[in-house]
């Protein structure tokens, strides 16, 4: 787990550097920064919790995994609406990186629903027999409609 968490972060410096629209990530790169902070809280945490169940320690893993995974989903929403059209972080659909217009609404929209997700997320805690399909199923809706959404915004673009 330190080893997979050491290359997140080699990644996470990396990649806005490569990055050919690095001028737009350092309009977000606070909120970015934050991200990397959150993931590798999350990354301990999990780490944490492994060792503790590797120890002996008998607990629900699911639900105390689902208030980070709602953090997570939450903060990535606060990310989302900051994000200016880059190659590595954000919604990268082929009509996002056709157009900041599109990149705009579509990340807009995205801050929004993975919010929401993040908050349904926390009733994994609270109904652990469900925890995974609350927890995976908002995620997987709101992603999929934003794949949908940014093209049908692609398309209205071009028909203008």
């Amino acid at each position: 787990m330190p080893m997979i968490s050491a290359v997140m972060l080699l990644l996470f410096m990396l990649l806005p550097r490569i990055d050919p629209l690095k001028a737009n990530v350092a309009k977000f790169r606070s909120h970015f920064d934050n991200f990397i902070l959150l993931m590798m809280l999350f990354m301990l945490y999990l780490y944490g919790l492994t060792l503790a169940w590797n120890l002996g320690a008998r607990f629900g893993m699911i639900t105390l995994l689902t208030p980070a995974f709602a953090a997570l989903f939450y903060y990535a929403g606060v990310m989302m609406e900051k994000a200016k059209r880059n190659w590595f972080i954000g919604i990268k659909t082929p009509w996002t990186l056709s157009s900041d217009n599109v990149w705009d609404k579509t990340h807009q929209l995205g801050g929004k629903l993975f919010k929401i997700v993040g908050i349904i997320s926390l009733f994994g805690a609270v109904f652990q027999r469900y925890a995974i399909v609350i927890v995976i199923i908002p995620v997987l809706a709101a992603s999929l409609w934003l794949v949908v959404y940014s093209y049908i915004e692609y398309r209205k673009e071009k028909k203008k």
